[in-house]
């Protein structure tokens, strides 16, 4: 199956062509969605969405990193009872973004360490996000490693050292999106020495875009540039790197 494990087509850029942007999915063979929350203000569209077909989306629940502030706990609290009350097939996004702020690292590193101990309490899969902060988000991972914890790290576009250090944990993945089709990234020459078997992938629409859309809004239906990609990496063709990513994602989240 083609699935598409991060993507946001809950946010308000879609609100004019919604529907048609899911047709869209649908027609480029997408099987599956996969719906990361941001903070309470995402909560209920992403629900809404997830409401019109339950087959299709799978909604997550989690604090990103840059909804982290002096109010962390009164959010994690919300996040906390949100995720008692229903089903959600991950925790996240959630993570360490130092790239924006550095002003609450501290604060980022606690809310991310609760939501690992969730993961594994819940034992659900985790999202994790990173950005300018590798060492801090994999030294909580790794803090919190058990075998109970498994994920992804999303858009991973790091160096093969890193890569081998998330792998080496067990039980993850790495999301795979349109960086990979950029002309300037050396995310392909990672991945050659690297096997499918260990990716997922992702869109993170609406932003991200792969070529040749560079520039403008990324959608879900576009996941089949960036698995044409990869087919191209790998010299296999797309159907096979199609399937073996889809189970990778149906195993991650018990889909």
């Amino acid at each position: 199956m083609l699935i598409d494990t991060h993507s946001h087509i809950y946010l308000s850029e879609f609100d004019e062509d919604r529907a048609e942007v899911v047709n869209r999915a649908k027609a480029a063979g997408v099987a599956h969605i996969i719906l990361p929350n941001v903070d309470k203000e995402t909560l209920e569209p992403m629900w809404a969405l997830e409401a019109t077909d339950t087959k299709f989306f799978s909604a997550t629940i989690g604090l990103h990193p840059t909804s982290v502030d002096a109010e962390y706990k009164k959010e994690l609290e919300w996040v906390k009872n949100k995720l008692a009350r229903r089903p959600y097939c991950a925790i996240g996004e959630v993570g360490i973004d130092l790239y924006w702020d550095k002003t609450f690292r501290e604060e980022q590193i606690i809310a991310f360490e609760q939501q690992l101990q969730w993961a594994i309490d819940y034992d659900l899969p985790v999202i994790i996000h990173q950005r300018d902060a590798f060492e801090d988000t994999i030294a909580c991972v790794e803090k919190y490693n058990c075998s109970k914890l498994r994920g992804v790290f999303h858009s991973f576009g790091g160096s093969l050292e890193e890569a081998q250090r998330i792998l080496s944990l067990g039980g993850f993945y790495l999301g795979i999106n349109g960086v990979v089709t950029f002309k300037n990234s050396k995310l392909s020459h990672v991945l050659e020495q690297l096997s499918p078997e260990y990716l997922v992938l992702e869109t993170d629409a609406p932003y991200l875009t792969p070529a040749p859309h560079r520039g403008k809004r990324n959608e879900s239906a576009y996941v089949r540039l960036v698995a044409q990609k990869l087919a191209e990496i790998y010299q296999q063709p797309v159907n096979e790197i199609i399937e073996i990513t889809g189970k990778n994602a149906t195993k991650l989240f018990s889909l």
